[in-house]
């Protein structure tokens, strides 16, 4: 009898490892989905579908129709698969006008913020404790403890996809309450600042000058500065 149980109970252990390596798999093919769908909404054709007036008039028409709360929703799931943040809060500002675009922006923002969490959370944080090892366990939590930090910082300079570090967060042992209001701190200087060009910003988007691509060139070595800074600062906690 105690060697059946013995045997019950290693078959039961590697159920159990199974069961992780699978949900790994299901993280790791997520995020690679995710990502691959925020390089296609940049890269591929589906960027034709991204066209300011035509999304304009449409987050227009859903709030006219089901009122604003189903353009909240609507914004929280167009980043939950992964339109870029920046693109979604511009089309918000032209539909509403800035005080009720940022409104929306900033609440389809925390909505699909909580829903990536949920979906790295649900699929990653027992993977992450059971089979990442304790050096990345510790580091994890190390980042934790300085969560809302983490998350500003990544808001402030976006470096990766806005659904990815959101999964990512939840995997780990960032708090969904550091989450949200880091994500709302975070994202409030770039919204303000949209706010104050948007007329430029999407006549820039509609018709690109040679200084529209100035800019993005300024804007792609300020995410790699910070890709950098970050770097540091997580090796500083290790």
């Amino acid at each position: 009898m105690p060697a059946e149980a013995g045997g019950a109970a290693a078959m039961s252990r590697t159920d159990d490892k199974l069961a992780l390596r699978r949900r790994l798999v299901l993280l790791v093919v997520a995020m690679v989905l995710v990502l691959a769908l925020a390089i296609g909404w940049t890269w591929t054709p589906l960027r034709a579908w991204l066209d300011v007036d035509l999304i304009v008039a449409a987050l227009r028409h859903v709030g006219r129709a089901f009122g604003p709360l189903a353009a909240i929703a609507g914004f929280a799931v167009a980043l939950t698969v992964a339109v870029p943040l920046t693109f979604l809060t511009l089309v918000a500002l032209v539909a509403f006008g800035p005080w009720s675009g940022i409104g929306c922006a900033t609440a389809g923002g925390l909505i699909g913020a909580a829903n990536s969490y949920g979906l790295g959370r649900a699929l990653g944080r027992d993977v992450l404790e059971r089979l990442a090892g304790p050096r990345v366990n510790l580091l994890s939590r190390r980042m934790a403890s300085r969560g809302l930090i983490a998350v500003i910082v990544v808001r402030l300079v976006p470096i990766a996809p806005f659904a990815v570090v959101n999964m990512v967060a939840g995997a780990c042992h960032i708090r969904l309450r550091d989450l949200l209001l880091g994500t709302t701190i975070g994202m409030a200087p770039s919204m303000l600042a949209m706010a104050f060009f948007v007329d430029q910003i999407a006549a820039a988007m509609r018709h690109p000058t040679p200084l529209t691509f100035v800019l993005v060139a300024l804007t792609v070595a300020l995410i790699a500065l910070g890709a950098w800074a970050l770097q540091r600062w997580v090796r500083s906690i290790d």
